[in-house]
């Protein structure tokens, strides 16, 4: 059963990623450099997320994830395409509108030990937001608001108030990691874009901090971007599943629908590979084995982006890119094997 339920569907959503490329460029030249292509790490990528419901992004290493999560803060400016945050514009924002609206999208990183300052305690840490919010004039809050802010946060992530003049090295990876939830958390976000926040964990671990993240969902009614390769982690955490391929997203579904019934040849594939805590339909199911490696995103392609790879390819599918369709309820797919071309 997912961890984390979907906002009503009559609700307007709280995000919208139309169309959402990044490209990186590739120069040549040591003195004159010219542009000579371009990395596509996202290509057309569009989904929409309500008011307190969590998506998972899954897909192979390189395949757009973490990029996407970047591009949806703006830390990353687009190529094209548009992200929009309650039906605000976000590429569109000048720095100071733009400022006023990231307090409401937050991160968490992959590397509880590379994204904490070393040379900052716990409480300063947690309380950083707070401050450069403060001295921009977009919040009012006394040095006593922000302490007493710290500490309530140090407290709902589980950790001690007395541990805020700690550093970093002092805590251990888990702590470290909570460290990170209670900075996301300060300045009361709708969204957080969760980059594989418990890969890095040990697996008793992992399920604390799931659970945590849950807690806080149930109470704050926070959305989550939620990024992982770990295929029983999303099938717990989120309530709809995105999976990308080579910068694009192929399947899109409910979590249940997704898992007991995959749609396209990917989706299968990643599914196939998944181990399953059953010796008997462990060793029964079939493993569905890829050709062939990812192709370099630098390349334009005019057919099916997993068209090299994939075992059920049609000739239609090597002059023309299948676009994301709804085949079922919620349950939208780029495959022409599930629908025909535009």
């Amino acid at each position: 059963m997912n961890a984390f339920s979907s906002a009503s569907p009559s609700s307007p959503p709280l995000l919208e990623v139309r169309d959402l490329k990044l490209h990186f460029p590739v120069e040549s030249g040591i003195v004159f450099r010219r542009r000579v292509g371009a990395v596509r790490a996202v290509d057309g990528v569009s989904f929409s997320m309500d008011r307190g419901e969590t998506l998972g992004l899954v897909g192979e290493s390189g395949c757009g994830k973490s990029t996407t999560a970047r591009a949806v803060a703006q830390l990353l400016p687009p190529t094209a395409g548009d992200v929009l945050l309650e039906g605000a514009s976000l590429p569109s924002m000048g720095r100071d509108e733009l400022l006023r609206a990231r307090r409401n999208i937050q991160l968490i990183f992959q590397d509880p030990y590379a994204s904490l300052d070393p040379r900052m305690t716990a409480g300063n840490i947690i309380a950083e937001p707070l401050i450069i919010y403060r001295n921009r004039g977009i919040i009012e809050l006394e040095k006593r608001d922000i302490n007493r802010r710290v500490e309530e946060l140090m407290e709902r992530v589980g950790l001690s108030r007395h541990f805020r003049n700690r550093y970093p090295h002092e805590f251990s990876g888990g702590q470290r990691q909570r460290i990170g939830i209670a900075r996301a958390l300060a300045l009361g976000p709708r969204l957080i874009l969760a980059d594989e926040p418990v890969s890095a964990l040990d697996v008793s671990i992992q399920a604390q901090i799931l659970n945590l993240l849950s807690d806080l969902q149930r109470e704050m009614g926070i959305a989550f971007l939620f990024i992982a390769h770990d295929l029983a982690v999303i099938e717990y955490i989120a309530s709809r599943v995105a999976v990308m391929y080579l910068g694009r997203i192929v399947e899109l579904a409910d979590s249940a629908a997704l898992y007991s019934r995959p749609l396209h040849p990917y989706t299968q594939a990643l599914l196939s590979a998944a181990p399953i805590p059953d010796p008997d339909l462990e060793r029964s199911r079939r493993r569905i084995i890829l050709s062939g490696d990812v192709p370099s995103p630098d390349l334009e392609r005019h057919g099916c982006y997993f068209y090299d790879r994939c075992p059920k390819r049609m000739d239609i599918c090597k002059t023309r890119i299948p676009e994301l369709t709804e085949v079922a309820q919620r349950h939208q797919v780029a495959c022409f094997l599930h629908h025909d071309p535009l």
